[in-house]
């Protein structure tokens, strides 16, 4: 069966889950697939698992990064070795559902869009020492409810809401068409390049379906775990900040709104939160500067008392 997606599947010490997440390829309904695993320089059994799972399964194919290169390097060097006309993402601690490539596949190769988003949910540790999934969020939803087929963020400014790049599957043309790549040697490398693709898609579509289980480790070591770090506050803040640029340059002022009004309600609260009492002052005043720059984006914008409290703490730092 010759592939017609290619699925990029980076790991760094994930031995601990990523067989659920190969099992969760091996159980998709939908068969023509191949995957990219990309080792980066695991010290754990990752780099064992992954090939493995290439020895004994021709879909799987193997790559071992010499030292660790970081998340978006790694997804870097399996963009150059896609050779199918999609391709999608999925990071080696999270699962797909068994149907996302289904779904994800079946509506943008009909429609002609450039690619297809899906919405996601929380894995989150239960009491059992095992881990839940949760309900779909409501930004979620609001980027991805209801379907939507060859629209753009014109028509549909929440979709930027969506940030997460294994939540799409898109057209390998759109990727060599546009140049897009992930930036190297950060965290949140995934929201520069969602904006990039919503803004040079042609067309996009939005399925409600959720396609990825996105796993909250036990053990605390997601990045996303770690925004109360000095240099991960950093990576996060100059990516909400770039997204939002992406949108500016595009002229998509009703996204970028949207967007600065979900920064505000979601993510803007826990930082503060974390601010309150943190040990370095430096915390303080870098999360200030950056709720300085949205100042002027807010005015008139209405928010919850939650967002509306943190940002008037904020502007003081």
């Amino acid at each position: 069966m010759t592939p017609a997606v290619t699925v990029i599947v980076p790991g760094y010490d994930v031995a601990a889950y990523a067989v659920e997440a190969l099992d969760s390829l091996r159980a998709q309904t939908r068969r023509d697939w191949t995957a990219v695993l990309v080792d980066d320089a695991s010290t754990d059994d990752t780099g064992r698992l992954f090939a493995a799972a290439a020895a004994a399964d021709e879909r799987f194919r193997v790559v071992h990064h010499s030292s660790q290169r970081g998340l978006g390097a790694a997804r870097n060097t399996a963009l150059d070795l896609v050779r199918t006309p999609f391709l999608g993402f999925l990071d080696a601690d999270d699962r797909l559902t068994p149907h996302a490539l289904d779904r994800l596949l079946g509506t943008v190769s009909a429609s002609g869009s450039d690619f297809a988003v899906g919405a996601y949910v929380r894995l989150r540790p239960d009491t059992a020492g095992g881990y839940e999934a949760g309900s779909v969020q409501p930004w979620v939803a609001a980027a991805t409810a209801p379907a939507r087929v060859g629209t753009t963020l014109d028509e549909h400014p929440d979709a930027s809401g969506n940030i997460v790049a294994w939540s799409k599957v898109s057209r390998t043309d759109l990727w060599q068409r546009t140049g897009l790549r992930f930036p190297v040697g950060k965290a949140y490398e995934d929201q520069i390049v969602a904006q990039q693709m919503y803004t040079r898609a042609r067309a996009f579509d939005v399925i409600p379906d959720v396609v990825v289980e996105w796993r909250e480790r036990a053990d605390g070591s997601s990045i996303t775990q770690h925004k109360g770090e000095l240099p991960v506050l950093r990576d996060y803040l100059e990516a909400l900040a770039g997204g939002i640029e992406v949108l500016d340059a595009a002229g998509q002022v009703r996204a970028a709104a949207s967007r600065v009004r979900l920064i505000l309600a979601m993510d803007l609260p826990p930082l503060v939160e974390l601010a309150r009492d943190h040990p370095d002052e430096a915390y303080r005043r870098e999360l200030g500067a950056f709720v300085r720059t949205l100042w002027s984006r807010v005015d008139g914008l209405p928010l919850p008392p939650p967002a509306a409290t943190a940002l008037a703490a904020a502007r003081l730092w």
